[in-house]
């Protein structure tokens, strides 16, 4: 399920939205399904993820509406901002016991070095779940860069961001987050690139010649609050 998948990946950057500058991170997310590299873009209340070739998902954070790019199909497929956050509510009610407490997290002590950077390690937990922050205290301009990462709270992700850390809480940036469920490792994403290049518009826009498609069932035949009809 491409939202499902989506949705996973966009956790790493929540928090609340706080400045309009542009900005581009490049990093490498290791998974049972294998590693590939993601790419978020910023520009003022809109994000870009780039999962992979095939997949590119757009989020206006003022609406909340979703946009998900099928590229090697160019088929586009919209989720309106009430019907996403339905969902994401849903997803948050059928995986509450891997949610953590709203406790902010805890530093353990152990620290390594990542891409030259010395890192501390944060963590929260729930019964079924663990993440660790691995954060860089002395990365260039971090407090700036936190504030543009914070677009991805707003829209349907708010929901499922209960008991997860704004990166305000965090003393860095983190350049590398964890997730453990059952005390397995399920993804690891790994900051590689940080770049504030002004990025065009054509990035957050619907490219020629994509037509749209009809959005599955998420829902199971419900509707979203406030919904009157087909979206």
């Amino acid at each position: 399920m491409h939202f499902a998948r989506a949705s996973v990946l966009f956790l790493f950057f929540l928090s609340p939205l706080a400045t309009r500058a542009d900005l581009t991170i490049v990093q490498k997310v290791d998974g049972a399904q294998g590693s590939n590299h993601v790419t978020l873009k910023v520009k003022g209340n809109k994000a870009r993820v780039e999962i992979n070739p095939q997949i590119t998902t757009i989020l206006d954070a003022q609406t909340g509406d979703l946009t998900t790019l099928l590229n090697d199909q160019k088929k586009v497929m919209r989720i309106s901002g009430e019907k996403a956050k339905a969902m994401a509510e849903m997803a948050k009610a059928m995986s509450k016991e891997m949610l953590p407490s709203d406790a902010p997290p805890k530093a353990t002590g152990q620290k390594q070095k990542i891409n030259g950077y010395e890192t501390e390690e944060y963590v929260t937990e729930a019964p079924k779940f663990r993440t660790s922050y691995w954060v860089a205290r002395d990365y260039p301009d971090y407090q700036a860069i936190v504030k543009q990462m914070a677009v991805l709270q707003n829209g349907a992700f708010a929901a499922l961001r209960k008991g997860l850390p704004d990166f305000k809480d965090l003393p860095g940036l983190p350049l590398r987050t964890e997730v453990k469920a059952d005390g397995q490792n399920q993804m690891t994403s790994t900051i590689e690139s940080v770049t504030t290049t002004p990025l065009p518009d054509a990035d957050f826009t619907i490219p020629a010649g994509y037509s749209g498609m009809k959005m599955p069932d998420f829902l199971g035949g419900k509707k979203a609050s406030g919904q009157s009809g087909d979206e």
